[in-house]
Formats: C-alpha cells, sequence, structure tokens
C-alpha cells in the first residue's frame, strides 16, 4: 500500500486528498494510518517532515465521520500555537462542509471564542496543554466522552514542562478510548507517558531520529566573533531562495533582524515576546513568499512548516544536539533537497563539535579566510570584506 487512493477511506475525504495532489504515501503514513484506522494504538517515531501530521488527521477525521455528536469526539494536543494552527489548517483544507469545525484552543490570544466553540461541543478540539487545561479547570471543556486523542511532538511538550498539564487532561478522559503519540524521540519522559495511558501499542519506528534527512547538506563555518554577520551576509546573497535562521536569544533575533532590514533584506521575526498577531503576520509573510529571511529562535525549530525553505542557518549554535536536529529539519522536507550551515565562534567551535560527537555526524567545515594554496576554488565571494569562504584540505569532522 503507497497511494492514499488504497486506504480504506470514505469516498469524500479520497476526493478531497486527491483535489490536494496527496498522492503517494510516505513510510510512516504507510505504516501509521492502516492500524490507526483499524483502531489500535500507534505510537509513532521518525525523522522530521516526513508526514506526521496526516498520519494523525485521517484517522481523526474517519473517527468523526463514524461518531457523529454534539460533544467532543476527538482531541489533540501540541506543544505550541503555531503547529496547532498548522495542523488546523491542514484540517480545514480537507474537512467536508458536512464535516465539524474544530475548535482551536491556544493561548496568547482571546479565549471568548474559544470557550463558546467549546460550549458548542466541538466534535474535534486542537489545543496546547496550558490553554486547555486552564478550560478543563474552568470547566469549560468537557472531554469525558472523546474516543480518540493524539498527542503530537510528545518529546517537545515534554521538554517544555507540560507534563502536569497533560496528566491533568489526560485524568478526565475516559479510559476506554484510543492513543495515536507521535515524537521525533523516544525519550525516557516519553516513554514512561506511554506506558501509563496507552494499551498495546503498535509501534512505528523509522530511520535515525538523531540525525538530520539525508536530502540536506550539512556544512559548518569557523568564524572569528566579529565576522559572524559578515559571513552571514554572504551566505543570504548566494542564496535565491528562502533562508530561516536561527539565533539564541530573543534579544539576539530583534538585534539580527534590524542589521539584516538596514542591508536591504525582507526580514520578518519571531520569538516569545512577539505577540501572537506579529508571529502570524511574520510566518504568513514567509509562507507567501514576501520575506525572503525568516530569523526566529528555537520557537520556530519544530512545527514550523514552510515547503521550500532553501536553507537554514545556525547563526548561533544551538545548545543541544536535538535542537540541531529540529532546526535543520526545516529543510529537505518530504524528500527535497536542501541546504544547513552553521556559523561557529569562539567557545561554539567547541559547541559544535560536540553535537558531531553526539550525533555522529560528519559535517564539512569551511573556515572565512583568504584560500589557501591547493584548496579548492572559492565558494562565495565575499564583497563586503575581501575575503573568501574556503574548505580547508581534510577538514572533515566526526
Amino acid at each position: 500500500m503507497t497511494k492514499f487512493s488504497e486506504l480504506p477511506l470514505s469516498s469524500a475525504l479520497q476526493r478531497k486528498l486527491a483535489a490536494a495532489q496527496f498522492i503517494s504515501l510516505t513510510p510512516i503514513q504507510e505504516r501509521a494510518i492502516p492500524p490507526a484506522l483499524e483502531g489500535r494504538d500507534v505510537i509513532g517515531t521518525a525523522d522530521t517532515g516526513t508526514g506526521k501530521t496526516l498520519a494523525f488527521l485521517l484517522p481523526v477525521i474517519e473517527t468523526l465521520n463514524r461518531e457523529p455528536a454534539r460533544h467532543t469526539v476527538a482531541l489533540v494536543l501540541l506543544p505550541t500555537r503555531e503547529l496547532a494552527m498548522q495542523v488546523h489548517e491542514q484540517y480545514e483544507q480537507l474537512r467536508t462542509k458536512t464535516m465539524p469545525k474544530a475548535a482551536l484552543i491556544i493561548g496568547g490570544v482571546s479565549e471568548k471564542a474559544q470557550i463558546q466553540s467549546l460550549r458548542t461541543g466541538s466534535q474535534l478540539v486542537i489545543a496546547t496543554p496550558g490553554r486547555l487545561q486552564d478550560l478543563v479547570n474552568r470547566t469549560f471543556a468537557d472531554l469525558q466522552h472523546v474516543k480518540l486523542l493524539v498527542l503530537d511532538e510528545a518529546d517537545r511538550m515534554l521538554d517544555m514542562g507540560f507534563l502536569p498539564a497533560i496528566r491533568r487532561i489526560l485524568a478526565t478522559l475516559p479510559k476506554q478510548r484510543q492513543t495515536l503519540c507521535f515524537s521525533a524521540t523516544m525519550q525516557q519522559s516519553v516513554a514512561s507517558l506511554i506506558n501509563d495511558y496507552m494499551h498495546d501499542p503498535v509501534r512505528v519506528a523509522l530511520g535515525s531520529v538523531l540525525k538530520p534527512a539525508q536530502t540536506v547538506q550539512l556544512t559548518a563555518y569557523e568564524v572569528r566573533p566579529g565576522e559572524k554577520l559578515d559571513v552571514l551576509r554572504q551566505l543570504l546573497y548566494a542564496e535565491s531562495g528562502q533562508t530561516l535562521i536561527f539565533t539564541r536569544t530573543k534579544r539576539g533575533t530583534d538585534r539580527l533582524t534590524k542589521e539584516l532590514v538596514r542591508d536591504g533584506f525582507a526580514v520578518a521575526m519571531i520569538h516569545g515576546d512577539r505577540s501572537q498577531s506579529q508571529r502570524n503576520g511574520a510566518l504568513s509573510g514567509f509562507q507567501e513568499g514576501r520575506f525572503q529571511v525568516l530569523v526566529a529562535t528555537d520557537i520556530a525549530s519544530r512545527g514550523l512548516h514552510v515547503d521550500d525553505v532553501a536553507h537554514v542557518i545556525n547563526y548561533d549554535v544551538p545548545k543541544m544536539a536535538e535542537d540541531f536536529i529540529h532546526r535543520v529539519g526545516r529543510t529537505g522536507r518530504a524528500g527535497l533537497q536542501g541546504r544547513a550551515s552553521t556559523l561557529a565562534a569562539g567557545a561554539e567551535v567547541v559547541e559544535l563539535r560536540q553535537i558531531e560527537r553526539t550525533l555522529r555526524l560528519k559535517i564539512e567545515r569551511l573556515q572565512a579566510e583568504t584560500a589557501m594554496a591547493g584548496a579548492p576554488r572559492p565558494i562565495i565571494q565575499n564583497t563586503l570584506a575581501s575575503r573568501t569562504l574556503t574548505a580547508l584540505p581534510g577538514e572533515i569532522f566526526v
């Protein structure tokens, strides 16, 4: 079974999939959807960008078709507002006119409309744990009739400290239900959650969840601290596609965005201090191509889905190896080619080498300096600083 048309789905859903040009199943979809449609609990782990959203949305939609009701039948929990909004958008794309609208329950926006959607008995609730727990505590959300629970990006939710909220929410759900859990990694905290809340699950594990996709070309540039911005400019001038730049701090995001705007780049930014409307505007503008560059903290390293990110640049080396995986996973998605470059200065060089050892990666190392005798031709001409980025002989690290 390699095509959506071969799945035992309703004719209306098949028409929606065809209209959206979903033809071939990805490996995670091929292995996770059939047991989920049979009502089995499923644990899915796979590389980022492999199609996990459809792997749980299709069973959710079929459950809604089988269980018409005036109460909540399906619940999807996700770690961030951005990811919840994207899942909601995907559901709307596949929803027929006769199917219910989903209640989107997220923080950072007015709760009035959310409470109203829960009071009217939304069959599908797509939510972040913090806001939903608050509404459950205030008895605005009735989850006693949930038939299907989805935990998406479970490892990220736990990393963000949502375990207490998740446990309180799950305590209000019926014990007899179907649970689908998707995670990029299977850390101990996720395994504990699975043991407590899932029944005889089917395990679907594909690829290495601790390595970037093979479609992503990895490059690292060792630079002096004062040279980072000039090297970044070189990379941006050489890139014709859209670029996503990651920084460590909110202040660093603000500062770098201002520098790039002064250089004439069309830039948007996302970080934790931006309002929801500002985040939405930045993300939609980037998705629609109005911004060439999006500068973000790790808030965008998971859940951000833009089909044609050509280049991911780690302006600051991430703190954790897992953060590196999720950052570079924003490019090279669904089998497409992508590039991921990392700029390392000072102590970051040591941090980057530790990430390489942890992930057992071979990353091509380049240094920003005058071309050495016998080295390959310069990759990028630096018109700003009259320097070149040149590969050093033998500079491949494991």
